[in-house]
């Protein structure tokens, strides 16, 4: 089923959730609602599961507006972050739940009921709990359950709400993978609301960045990843470096040391921030460049295949991070203490004129 949102606004009293939303979603599409808390991404999923109306716009599903159809009647399955699961029911009562209340003459038969059940039980791996009650279930265990009885009465759009915020991190990676694996075999529209950057480019086809009630950047998760927008999308998709200067004739100038920036060759005493993630910085022993500047490196960390070194540039107050393999960082033999000469490989510019920065 395909979603429409169009000029969709929101406000709780003085507070703007949402302003001006407008975005196409695709049948099948796995879609994330990626931003930080209070940027309208749960308002947002709650007027298209009906569970808010919108002040002003139109939700349309299958081009057919349902802005002001009950929730019961879009045919929409909810999971929220905390499960919701009935205590007093065993795993097999709360996922066959949705089909028990269906309207008499809607309702399967209770042998269809649970042949429906069992079969989604396999499919979240729990066909041997099916008796057991949430107090006797892992998080990641209860999420699945949860999952399970959403889908169920076969909804037409899934929505998730956080799904596995409250899940410790290996579970979380589990069940992201679970969840990629269950769309791809069920093919149906899904929108999962989350603030985890690495979450939302790890599972979804397309990201939509949320900021103070509208919509930064939609785009794949590595359009929205290798090509921000704007500073913002820059800076929430993961660590950024700042180089804060001023754009002269395709050069960006700060401090001692200036940087090629060739799109804005015509540019005149323009101020502006060059961004620059941890991984495109290069570090070397020697000068081998004009751009290049002097650092000392101040701490060195090292996670599995990756070190992380913390440089701080000579003269300045000023701070980089770098990322370098394991294998580079042993070729180099750096060391604490050390000077060593860093330069992006790729710097994004932003400008006043267009970007608050």
């Amino acid at each position: 089923m395909s979603i429409i949102i169009k000029n969709i606004s929101k406000s709780f009293g003085s507070f703007k959730a949402l302003d001006h939303i407008n975005m196409d979603i695709q049948t099948g599409e796995l879609v994330a609602l990626l931003g930080p808390s209070g940027s309208g991404k749960t308002s947002l999923l709650r007027i298209i599961a009906g569970l808010e109306a919108p002040d002003q716009g139109t939700i349309l599903f299958d081009n057919e507006d349902i802005t002001h159809i009950h929730t019961k009647e879009r045919k929409v399955g909810f999971v929220f972050q905390h499960y919701a699961l009935f205590r007093h029911m065993n795993v097999f009562e709360n996922v066959a739940y949705g089909l028990k209340v269906r309207p008499k003459k809607l309702r399967p038969s209770k042998k269809e009921i649970e042949k429906k059940v069992y079969k989604l039980l396999q499919l979240v791996k729990l066909e041997a709990f099916s008796d057991r009650y949430p107090s006797q279930l892992s998080g990641g265990q209860r999420q699945r359950v949860a999952l399970a009885r959403a889908l169920a009465v076969e909804p037409k759009v899934l929505l998730l709400d956080e799904p596995f915020g409250a899940l410790d991190a290996k579970v979380r990676k589990d069940l992201r993978r679970w969840l990629r694996r269950l769309h791809d075999d069920f093919h149906i529209t899904s929108i999962f609301v989350t603030h985890d950057q690495e979450e939302a480019l790890d599972v979804a086809d397309r990201v939509v960045v949320m900021n103070e009630g509208r919509i930064e950047q939609v785009g794949s998760p590595e359009e929205v990843y290798d090509h921000p927008n704007s500073p913002f999308v820059y800076d929430f998709l993961g660590n950024v470096n700042l180089f804060r200067g001023r754009l002269h004739k395709g050069k960006l100038h700060q401090g001692n040391f200036q940087i090629d920036v060739p799109e804005y060759i015509e540019a005149e005493n323009t101020t502006a921030v060059g961004y620059v993630r941890p991984h495109e910085i290069s570090v070397e022993r020697k000068e081998n460049s004009s751009d290049a500047v002097s650092a000392i490196i101040k701490h060195i960390h090292v996670v599995g295949p990756i070190v992380h070194l913390e440089l701080q540039i000579n003269d300045t107050a000023e701070f980089l991070e770098a990322e370098l393999t394991k294998e580079l960082y042993r070729n180099l033999q750096l060391k604490t203490g050390e000077q060593v000469f860093v330069k992006p490989k790729q710097l994004k510019v932003f400008v006043p004129e267009d970007f608050s920065i």
